[in-house]
């Protein structure tokens, strides 16, 4: 082992990842980051995608040698660094204490360390430091909008070449941030823990971000998926949509974790499920129509009302029962700000990897929840429950005179293969939608690939007029 470099001050940033802060130190003594790690015994091996690449979110932990040493070689104090680093002092849990002494670290993926990763601006790097560095920083969602650059700082963990999306001609995404620090000391005020008020306005507007694509008045989100894109997003779509999707709902989210937090909007929910008279929750019912007048689309209250067993249903009920005094026990199934992993969103890295798969066999390797919309899912769900039920009660339709029973027959023979047909295709419309060639698609109906396409046509049309 050589000699220790000689002393070069670097400072930490901020949120920084020690793992970050050690491949800059290398950057500094003009090491590489491998060479440098060698002063270090490591417990465990680099966290690398799938493909073998390291990840960017890697993180270390270090022990109480470790951290002088590295201490040491950054020439700031041991104080000033437990400020910076949210990592710090996590590794003295994870590394045996016993030994030698020497300086230890483990390698941990960021993400279950201290919270999401995301790449840190260059620019201000720059700017702070007088060295192009690349940067990786706990940020969470809220924090991800560089204003004085207008950059948009993207999740470190999925294994794709940007660092950032530059939003510098959306003004609405910089407003969005600065709004948040408002909605949390409302969320505060309110009791409510604001990390919760957001991801329950995320998981509500993600949902709606999946459904979007069948909205033929949302004029919004294509506008700045495109702009984020570098003007048009249209070469790959699919794609655009996955990165883009946080920073183009962005500010409906803020949004929407303001309109739930006030108390107003919570009476609102109180009177349309009939208040001390309940009755269903209406799909023209007033809280749905001013949050979607809240998110600038007037349009949208019906679309969020009728979305029964989504986060933004669930958060009502909750609501309700709480009201009534019907919340159950305390604990987390009664807290309405609770997201049920089910309607937790898909984070970008896991969107990723399934579209990957369906780029290397399209159609075949993606899950059916994942393409296909729970209403869709409901849907053919419920067609299939009605025509199993409508056979079962034909069995017992087959006493009385010839005509009537067969008349009764017929007619529900009819009706159950006409849910079966509906049934069918809408599934292949989701199969279809999901990715899967036509061709793949007619042969499992015993149908030419022409003939399906004429009949799904035909169905659209009439599905519209």
């Amino acid at each position: 082992m050589s000699h220790p470099p000689r002393l070069l001050r670097t400072a930490p940033l901020q949120g920084e990842t020690t793992s970050s802060l050690i491949c800059r130190v290398a950057s500094r003594y003009g090491m590489e980051p491998k060479a440098l790690r060698s002063w270090w015994q490591w417990r465990s091996y680099q966290p690398v995608h799938d493909g073998g690449s390291g990840r960017a979110d890697a993180e270390v932990l270090l022990n109480a040698a470790g951290r002088q040493l590295l201490a040491s070689l950054c020439g700031v104090r041991d104080d000033v660094l437990g400020r910076a680093l949210p990592s710090w002092e996590l590794g003295d849990a994870k590394l045996p204490t016993e030994g030698d002494g020497a300086p230890a670290a483990v390698w941990r993926i960021g993400g279950a360390v201290a919270g999401p990763v995301a790449f840190g601006c260059r620019l201000c790097t720059t700017r702070r430091t007088g060295r192009v560095d690349r940067v990786m920083r706990y940020a969470s969602l809220w924090q991800r909008v560089c204003v004085r650059h207008g950059r948009w700082l993207l999740d470190a963990d999925a294994d794709q070449p940007l660092e950032h999306l530059d939003v510098a001609l959306l003004p609405e995404v910089s407003a969005a941030q600065r709004r948040w620090a408002g909605v949390a000391r409302r969320a505060v005020r309110a009791g409510v823990v604001p990390e919760g008020a957001f991801a329950l306005a995320y998981a509500v507007v993600a949902r709606w971000w999946e459904q979007a694509m069948g909205w033929e008045r949302e004029t919004v989100w294509p506008r700045r998926l495109h702009q984020v894109a570098g003007g048009d997003a249209g070469g790959d779509l699919e794609w655009w949509r996955v990165v883009g999707r946080d920073v183009v709902v962005f500010p409906e989210v803020v949004a929407v974790a303001d309109a739930l937090l006030d108390p107003g909007m919570v009476e609102l929910v109180w009177q349309d499920s009939g208040a001390g008279r309940p009755r269903a929750l209406p799909a023209d019912g007033v809280f749905c129509r001013r949050l979607g007048e809240l998110v600038g689309r007037g349009w949208l209250g019906p679309l969020a009302a009728t979305d029964y067993g989504g986060p933004l249903t669930s958060w009502m009920g909750g609501v309700i029962r709480q009201r009534r005094g019907a919340g159950g026990s305390p604990g987390y199934d009664s807290d309405p700000w609770w997201v049920r992993q089910e309607h937790q969103p898909t984070s970008m890295a896991g969107q990723l990897r399934v579209l990957g798969k369906e780029k290397k066999a399209p159609g075949t390797g993606t899950m059916w929840r994942t393409v296909v919309p729970p209403e869709q899912r409901a849907l053919i769900g419920s067609l299939i429950d009605s025509a199993e039920e409508q056979l079962i009660q034909l069995r017992g339709m087959q006493n009385g005179p010839t005509a009537e029973v067969a008349r009764q027959l017929l007619r529900g023979l009819g009706h159950s293969a006409g849910l079966v047909e509906a049934a069918w295709e809408r599934t292949a419309v989701a199969a279809l939608n999901g990715g899967v060639p036509l061709e793949e698609v007619a042969r499992w109906v015993d149908m030419p690939a022409e003939k399906l396409r004429s009949l799904l046509t035909a169905g659209k049309q009439k599905g519209n007029g």
